[in-house]
């Protein structure tokens, strides 16, 4: 047998977060729900266990897995945006629906999931053969929370 999924366990509100990254996150739909077949620690028979969904065209099951484990800043999602309009819609659609900011294009959605919203501009960037270039980027990017793109260009003098 092949293949493979990510599982993300939370506290509770596996349905409400599956439906948020459905309308929200690029190659995302929600593809069955399971309720307990019986009591268990996290939930009681028939309330939903798990979503199983394509999760930013990953294979994802998120479990409504109860307080023991949390989800924390050792795994994210990574996005990948192609100007600062998709950057901005992302960003603001997790942080303004109850996540937080980080640094760097980081920001965490209120499930405790975080992600990373890293325009290819960026990308370019630091992947770029200059070194003064990458340099100029990376400093720039670390300055930010939500990443900027004009601000990029205009560090890297539009050579990104």
């Amino acid at each position: 047998m092949s293949g493979s999924s990510l599982c993300l366990w939370s506290q509770s509100g596996a349905e409400e977060a599956a439906a948020f990254y459905a309308a929200t996150i690029p190659d995302t739909a929600i593809l069955g729900i399971e309720q307990a077949p019986a009591d268990n620690p996290s939930t009681p028979q028939g309330a939903v266990l798990l979503v199983r969904m394509r999760l930013a065209g990953h294979d994802t099951v998120l479990l409504n897995g109860g307080p023991r484990f949390r989800l924390n800043e050792a795994f994210s999602l990574q996005i990948h945006t192609d100007d600062q309009e998709q950057t901005d819609r992302l960003w603001d659609a997790i942080v303004g629906g109850g996540g937080s900011p980080s640094m760097c294009g980081w920001c965490k959605d209120k499930w405790g999931l975080s992600w990373q919203i890293t325009p290819r501009a960026l990308t370019s960037a630091l992947s770029h053969p200059d070194p003064q270039l990458r340099k100029r980027a990376f400093e720039a990017m670390m300055a930010m929370n939500k990443i900027d793109i004009a601000a990029i260009e205009a560090a890297t003098g539009g050579a990104a």
